[in-house]
């Protein structure tokens, strides 16, 4: 079965499954999630632990070794399995077939993995661990979510917070929950428990803001240029390359031309967004820029990603870092700027 984070408590408490799915690309989700799986199995005797790391070269004999010295009297044990891509391949996706059917009172298998596409998802092997188990798919924390994360988690800590000290770590931090943990850690050590207030946290707290270019791309689809352009300003200072920021704008564009292209066939947005595969924790985006579009703003804006490719591996004697600044813009605010 399939559930939503906030019910993996409460399922643990129902009993183990006898194995578990945990997917997504925040580390400090996955890693609390698998380690709340490991407390409630430890609770109840599994004290031995096979770790497998599914890198390139991997050999999955290694998997099927680890239940071939069961015994009636063997201690309980968790197999864990990490898949570093989600790809296990026709091989491993077998051997973890197989696994799954030995799972049992004695045997309980963990896999966690980065967030999975469409075909991770229909992927034999997900779906066994899902239909044997349970599958819990973490959702990165979206902007407007985290202040209300980092005051829940600062309170749990023993941490009393007022709004602007919430305001502050959230700035900072923006973009990288791990960091985000540390700095709430931290600020519990320095302060000890009790009220936090704004100047507080100003003199203790590091800027940790990590962005990345899908961050950059949902800034600009939702119509927030302001903060579509201070994540552009932060992958730059970070050194990223245009080149890497260009093709994530491209996949964008391409699959809002598709929708608009769908629509102006006769489909409305729903089905234009079915026809184009768009993910439906997405659709809200993606419905977003679409009101602020024209069809033939998707073409041209396909076109300048075209030249901003050109630019970014040298082919085009222009700055990319310009060419990529106006695409976000245009993105962001469609015909509010034309206007």
């Amino acid at each position: 079965m399939k559930i939503q984070a906030n019910q993996l408590k409460s399922q643990l408490q129902k009993g183990l499954a006898p194995c578990y799915l945990v997917t997504g690309d925040e580390h400090l989700l996955v890693s609390e999630a698998l380690d709340a799986i490991r407390d409630a199995a430890r609770q109840q005797g599994f004290t031995s632990r096979d770790l497998h790391v599914a890198t390139a070269g991997f050999d999955w004999v290694q998997l099927s070794n680890s239940t071939s010295n069961l015994s009636l009297f063997a201690e309980k044990r968790i197999v864990e399995l990490r898949l570093p891509t989600g790809k296990p391949g026709r091989t491993g996706s077998q051997a973890i077939v197989e696994l799954i059917e030995q799972t049992g009172p004695d045997l309980l298998l963990l896999v966690s993995a980065s967030k999975l596409d469409r075909s991770g998802q229909s992927s034999k092997w997900a779906k066994a661990l899902e239909s044997a188990g349970v599958n819990i798919p973490l959702w990165p924390i979206s902007p407007r979510e985290l202040p209300a994360w980092i005051a829940e988690r600062m309170r749990r800590a023993g941490l009393r917070p007022d709004r602007d000290a919430v305001s502050i770590v959230a700035d900072r931090v923006e973009g990288n929950l791990l960091a985000a943990g540390q700095e709430i850690e931290k600020l519990r050590l320095l302060l000890g428990e009790g009220e936090v207030s704004a100047d507080d946290v100003s003199s203790a707290v590091a800027n940790s803001s990590r962005y990345d270019v899908f961050k950059l791309v949902d800034a600009a689809l939702s119509g927030d240029a302001k903060r579509a352009m201070k994540v552009l300003a932060g992958l730059r200072a970070e050194g990223v390359e245009p080149v890497i920021i260009v093709w994530a704008l491209t996949r964008e564009v391409r699959c809002l031309a598709s929708v608009s292209d769908a629509m102006a066939g006769g489909l409305d947005l729903a089905g234009g967004m079915q026809k184009a595969g768009v993910w439906r924790n997405r659709q809200p985006l993606v419905r977003s820029c679409i009101a602020r579009h024209q069809k033939r703003d998707f073409l041209r804006l396909l076109k300048a990603t075209g030249q901003a490719d050109q630019a970014a591996k040298g082919q085009l004697r222009v700055d990319p870092w310009q060419l990529v600044t106006a695409i976000v813009l245009e993105l962001a605010m469609g015909r509010r700027r034309a206007a």
